[in-house]
């Protein structure tokens, strides 16, 4: 019986998982029906500009070439003009020369007669008559203005839509998520030189397969991308996987995207507690800070975040955008007395798992580690069987040690500006590292023997903390190496009860 449950379970598990894509598809199918009678609409409108322009540009050219023709027609009807006038005056004065010395040819008086002859000579050799061409200065003829649009015409009926790029292919092989990076490498289907640039986009989700229509986050955009490959860093990893799609541009149209594809993002998150927080701590999300004030202000916002902590549903944030372990809140004391600590939200079972802590810089005296859920609200880092951490003091006199079980190792490093904690629950092992060159600060060696928690203690000054965090390649190796264990002789090696 229980195990046709187990297998009507499996089965209804199936048929859900199936409905789910199948819905998915349903509303991928619509919003793409929708996207093209809204993308016809907009083709249509830009192919109507286009011609528009190209209308407009025509209707420009000949325009200039008319008013070019005109001009001509002026300059020419100008010159002829001017020519036909000092023409028509010559042969005025011509025609009166001729008159006179008709009527001095028929005159009897020998004496007026010579003197006539001889104003008619010289008025001959200075008659315009005698000095005008004869050929006319313009021509008539305009078919240097003349058009032959025959290729014009050829071209315009060749015209056609613009060569769209063709959809690249992303190479899941060759992508790789590591370090908070994530690299995306595809390939063109066949070569085209006339390729200028990529458009890559993804966003964040937690739904693992293709990319679901009613996602809650926008793509983000990284354009003119030269290569066939990116590389996405200094990601936040609070989703448990990435989409990804890319479309290839040449200098006029984008084509289609690439078939998206899904990498999964696995990252460590949590958050400070400000429910188990002292009172003398000032709690954000990802700061904390000593309030000297006693906290006055803010009981009343953590006891909110309690209630909300305590509803039948759970807070979008810790869900559907976080996929956080499960949650370390409960309802255990404040810490109190000299224990100014508080704890993350989120508890630790199993696995590897890192983050990164910076305090202040005039921060006095801070602790970074690990401990049980059930450390004393009065119980300190490090002053206990149950937790271990890294202590930085500086005031009056300066330390830097490792602490667990009442017992400290004194450091020689430098204190870094930042410290990444790498936790391996199934291996024991509690390191503690430069966050900037992945330097060993220390080791601790133990057995779990229940969940741990990330715990952190601070007094006058503040933490900040980064979460979202992959186990860095640089520090997979060195405990590969075994190198987490090389430093044995500078760590607490201690029995977890």
């Amino acid at each position: 019986m229980d195990s046709q449950r187990e297998a009507l379970q499996r089965i209804i598990t199936t048929l859900a998982n199936k409905d789910d894509e199948i819905q998915n598809f349903i509303e991928t199918l619509n919003h793409t029906l929708k996207n093209v009678q809204v993308n016809t609409t907009k083709v249509v409108i830009e192919l109507e500009e286009e011609f528009g322009a190209l209308q407009a540009t025509l209707d420009e050219m000949k325009d200039s070439m008319t008013n070019k023709i005109k001009q001509e027609q002026a300059y020419k009807s100008q010159e002829l003009q001017n020519q036909l006038t000092i023409c028509s005056n010559a042969l005025e004065g011509s025609e009166e020369l001729l008159e006179y010395a008709n009527r001095t040819l028929s005159t009897d008086d020998s004496e007026a007669f010579t003197k006539a002859a001889k104003q008619i000579k010289d008025r001959v050799t200075m008659a315009p008559a005698f000095r005008l061409s004869l050929k006319p200065k313009i021509s008539d003829n305009m078919t240097h203005l003349m058009v032959d649009f025959s290729q014009e015409k050829q071209m315009l009926k060749s015209l056609k839509f613009l060569p769209v790029p063709r959809a690249p292919e992303i190479d899941p092989a060759e992508c790789l998520v590591a370090d908070n990076c994530a690299t995306v490498v595809w390939r063109l289907p066949e070569e085209d030189n006339k390729i200028d640039h990529y458009i890559l986009e993804y966003r964040k989700t937690n739904y693992e397969g293709p990319p679901r229509v009613k996602e809650e986050r926008n793509w983000d955009i990284i354009d003119n991308i030269k290569g066939t490959e990116y590389t996405l860093s200094g990601l936040k990893f609070e989703t448990k996987y990435m989409n990804f799609r890319v479309r290839a541009c040449n200098k006029a149209v984008a084509g289609d995207y690439s078939e998206p594809i899904t990498l999964e993002t696995k990252g460590f998150n949590f958050s400070f507690d400000g429910s188990t927080s002292h009172q003398n701590l000032k709690v954000d999300d990802f700061s904390v800070e000593w309030d000297s004030s006693g906290g006055k202000g803010q009981e009343s916002k953590v006891k909110g975040k309690e209630n909300k902590g305590r509803s039948g549903t759970p807070s979008p944030k810790r869900t559907s955008i976080s996929g956080r372990p499960a949650s370390a809140r409960s309802n255990r004391d404040r810490f109190t007395g000299e224990s100014y600590t508080v704890l993350g939200d989120a508890v630790i079972e199993g696995g590897q798992h890192y983050w990164e802590v910076k305090s202040q810089k005039d921060c006095k005296s801070y602790s970074i580690g690990v401990s049980y859920r059930n450390l004393g609200k009065f119980d300190q880092l490090g002053k206990t069987i149950t937790s271990w951490c890294i202590h930085i003091n500086n005031w009056l006199q300066a330390s830097f040690a490792a602490k667990h079980n009442n017992k400290a190792k004194a450091m020689d490093a430098q204190v870094p500006d930042k410290i990444g904690v790498y936790c391996d629950y199934d291996g024991g092992h509690i390191s503690f590292y430069n966050a900037d060159t992945k330097q060993l600060l220390h080791t601790f060696k133990t057995k779990f023997t229940q969940p741990v928690i990330p715990a952190f203690m601070v007094w006058c000054g503040g933490l900040k903390l980064y979460t979202g965090l992959q186990v860095p390649s640089a520090i997979k190796s060195f405990q590969k190496g075994d190198g987490g264990l090389g430093g044995s002789a500078n760590s607490l090696i201690g029995l977890a009860q």
